[in-house]
């Protein structure tokens, strides 16, 4: 009998875990490609759009969870803070609401802020009992009634202003594609402040706080009309790339158009969408190589050393509280980034449409799928998992379409089965994480 030696059965494995991810990348485009050989090239590179937005977000979730081992649940804050950064960077001023409240409103933030300031100075600064706390109440209470009284008059005077289209202050009219970052920066200053107070909490708690962080994020948006008109949402913001009726009205892409045998309308719709496409890989390659720079550098080292043993990180020297504030902002950042992507995507910010379950019960099924800890493995995840999102209600349809016509008519299972395909997304997603649980319980691409 003749036996393998071990060195050859280790190199055989080594080359099987590395062929695997280039393997299942394959079948994604493979998927992809059909896609659009089956409902059409327009909805193939829709869905290829969205699921690069969604691996950007998989991949902050990552930085977080993968590499630190944060538990954050209200990745739906930061992307809707994303979003609006890039209402407020990218749309036109309205100069009349400048005017009429934009002075009353930036003192009763400033009194806002002086209060805050205040209550965390006293708390340092004051001796523990009965004194401080009552101080504190006096200053807060007192600092809110001030900061109130100042800024609801210039709120009802710019929310006045044409409520029908504005009522808001409007953007600073830069280009669009400065509004990504910014709205990266919004985020990620949110997630300092978050941060500062909500990670010295253990993980479960902490999960309740981003939840409920998150949430008061987005009722701010669709309370506050001044900020970004609320659920009265904006629209017509700036697109970094042409729009579908100028390339209509140009002669010399109706000329090439026509060369291909393609008319303008649908022409220009693909262009449009295959420019898109470029742009949001180039934002998603620079995230995913600077994340594998900082995976593979001493300070990822760092970062995971601190995920698998805090107690023992923290006796080599490490400072875990300000690494896990680092990686938390970072992580929150690329969410915000791909939050602003998304709004310019749309041309629109709608604060209604921001829910949990999108954004961020589905991209922590991403980074589960695909591989937590790996990132190659949450943007294969980011791709898989919005393509099974957008596609299985319509297989769904025809599925059960193809199931009636074999029933008797009038049958009760048909008017069941046609309102239970509204529901095939949440099977499907329950279904691929049980399974995904069970057999690759790493992930598609696990963590090496």
């Amino acid at each position: 009998m003749t036996t393998v030696p071990q060195a050859t059965l280790a190199r055989s494995s080594a080359s099987g875990a590395s062929l695997r991810p280039v393997l299942l990348y394959l079948a994604m485009a493979a998927l992809i490609v059909g896609t659009g050989f089956v409902m059409g090239w327009n909805y193939a590179l829709t869905v290829v759009n969205m699921g690069l937005i969604s691996a950007i977000m998989a991949l902050g979730v990552n930085l977080q969870w993968g590499f630190a081992g944060l538990f954050n649940v209200g990745v739906m804050g930061f992307v809707a803070l994303g979003g609006l950064g890039a209402v407020l960077v990218a749309m036109p001023p309205v100069a009349e609401a400048w005017v009429v409240g934009g002075g009353r409103v930036g003192a009763g933030l400033v009194l806002g802020v002086l209060t805050v300031v205040s209550l965390v100075v006293i708390r340092t600064r004051m001796a523990r009992g009965q004194l401080a706390t009552f101080v504190m109440l006096a200053v807060g209470v007192g600092g809110y009634l001030v900061m109130r009284a100042v800024l609801d008059p210039g709120v009802i005077a710019v929310e006045a202003v044409n409520p029908a289209s504005t009522g808001y202050f409007g953007g600073l009219g830069l280009p669009v594609l400065l509004a990504w970052p910014a709205g990266g920066l919004l985020a990620a200053g949110a997630a300092w402040i978050i941060g500062k107070t909500a990670l010295g909490l253990r993980s479960d708690y902490l999960a309740i706080a981003t939840l409920g962080i998150a949430e008061i994020i987005l009722a701010v948006l669709k309370n506050e009309d001044w900020l970004a008109r609320g659920v009265k949402n904006v629209v017509g913001i700036p697109s970094p790339v042409p729009q579908e009726i100028a390339l209509q009205q140009d002669p010399g892409f109706v000329a090439r158009a026509a060369s291909f045998g393609v008319d303008p309308v649908t022409a220009s719709t693909l262009w449009v969408k295959v420019l898109y496409m470029g742009l949001f890989a180039v934002v998603l390659l620079a995230l995913l190589l600077l994340a594998q720079l900082a995976l593979r550098s001493p300070w990822g080292r760092m970062m995971r050393a601190i995920r698998d043993n805090e107690v023992a990180a923290a006796a080599m020297g490490k400072d875990v509280t300000a690494r896990h504030l680092q990686i938390f902002v970072l992580g929150s950042a690329i969410c915000g980034i791909a939050g602003a992507m998304m709004v310019t995507l749309d041309g629109q910010l709608t604060p209604g449409s921001y829910q949990p379950l999108r954004y961020t019960f589905l991209i922590w099924v991403m980074v589960i799928v695909g591989g937590s800890g790996n990132n190659w493995g949450a943007v294969l995840g980011g791709f898989l998992i919005w393509w099974l999102w957008v596609i299985v209600e319509p297989l769904g349809n025809a599925l059960f379409g193809v199931i009636s016509t074999t029933l008797p008519a009038g049958s009760p299972i048909t008017s069941h089965l046609q309102d239970a395909s509204a529901h095939m997304r949440l099977l499907t997603m329950g279904v691929i994480l049980l399974l995904v649980l069970r057999f690759s319980p790493r992930g598609l691409i696990p963590e090496k």
